[in-house]
């Protein structure tokens, strides 16, 4: 095993090369994006995540841009406070204790700087074929020549064209869990300091809390819905969807629903999970959310994909890639399922303390 192409730059795929390329192995990552991308919601790195970005020299930097969070507030549909917690946030969880809760634009740029210098990164591009032999697998692109590598990994999250080019439509897989989201920045127009509010009335709400200083909000406004067909590539169809099902909500809603209208980091999709018998074909196999996607609902997902970048390369690196793919599955299959099921513990609210815990270090490295 000597090349790798990675489909996908966001948390995954940058997080495999490094760990390929510590392991002697050449890995090539393509994005469709023309950069790493930015904007995204807060993500958490919990348990034996932690362990994985302390051996990639990550654990400092990454406390250094975690958020701080002091608490949270949730709001009836008017606007006033019903609830408030110094102790938990719906975004992170605890707040007492060693998990990180950072944006994901922060680890992708950290993940990017630490490995741009000795990873070829091919921006502004895209897989569109993949043919399989004994020897390899050539890889046509939408732009750039076919290329030749003795491993395809697809990296390359919920919507992923390397598992549907080796596995077939994503409506195989991919499983509704009755909820979309969106997530974009606005002003801190509401002047929040480290401190979340929330609120929710009949199947729609959201929450926004304040980054970078305090200066930003990042805002999320979904509604429970049975499965809406749309495009995940027509933005403005989607905020036209955003907009129409959370319209009804007051507070400063409309306000925040104004914003999105030219939020330059705009994201919509269902909360969904990946569900497969088996994420490797040949010499494919899929990582992260493309091949076992927890949902944001499980708050675990930048986990599992840190942790099975970790342990795909290792496989690598011990055995012939088939046998490599049998071990990466066998030692992640058990770790994916735990996580996932936080998403579902408990429908419309956070899975137990005691079930996050089990579920965060349920592998050894």
């Amino acid at each position: 095993m000597t090349t790798v192409l990675i489909s996908g730059a966001s948390v995954a795929g940058p997080a495999l090369a490094y760990w390929l390329r510590r392991h002697g192995i050449t890995p090539t990552v393509v994005e469709r994006a023309p950069a790493p991308r930015a904007g995204g919601q807060a993500i958490d790195i919990r348990g034996v995540a932690l362990d994985v970005v302390d051996r990639m020299g990550l654990l400092a930097p990454l406390r250094e841009v975690r958020t701080r969070m002091r608490g949270m507030s949730m709001l009836d549909g008017d606007g006033n406070e019903i609830m408030r917690s110094t102790e938990h946030a719906i975004s992170s969880g605890r707040l007492d204790n060693d998990d990180i809760e950072l944006l994901r634009e922060d680890l992708t740029n950290l993940l990017h700087d630490r490995t741009r210098q000795d990873v070829e990164y091919v921006f502004d591009d895209s897989i569109i074929a993949l043919e399989q032999d004994e020897h390899g697998v050539r890889a046509t692109f939408e732009k750039g020549g076919p290329r030749t590598f003795d491993l395809v990994v697809g990296a390359d999250g919920l919507h992923s064209t390397v598992r549907r080019l080796a596995f077939g439509p994503e409506e195989e897989f991919v499983h509704h869990l009755g909820t979309y989201l969106s997530i974009f920045t606005a002003d801190n127009f509401l002047g929040l300091d480290d401190w979340q509010v929330w609120i929710r009335e009949g199947r729609a709400g959201g929450g926004v809390y304040p980054v970078r200083d305090n200066t930003e909000l990042r805002v999320n406004l979904g509604f429970e819905s049975d499965p809406v067909p749309y495009d995940h590539r027509d933005l403005d169809a989607q905020r036209r969807l955003v907009a129409e099902r959370c319209g009804g909500l007051r507070w400063e809603v409309p306000k925040l629903l104004a914003a999105m209208e030219t939020a330059p980091d705009f994201y919509f999709d269902a909360m969904a999970q990946v569900r497969m018998d088996s994420w490797s074909r040949g010499r494919v196999t899929l990582l992260g959310d493309a091949g076992y996607c927890a949902s944001p609902l499980s708050g675990q997902g930048t986990g599992l994909a840190l942790v099975g970048a970790y342990v795909l390369a290792a496989e690598l690196a011990a055995a012939d890639h088939a046998t490599a793919l049998i071990r990466y599955e066998t030692r992640m299959r058990p770790f994916v399922e735990l996580n996932q099921a936080l998403a579902t513990e408990n429908p419309g609210g956070p899975a137990s303390e005691e079930s996050l815990d089990r579920a965060k270090n349920a592998i050894a490295l």
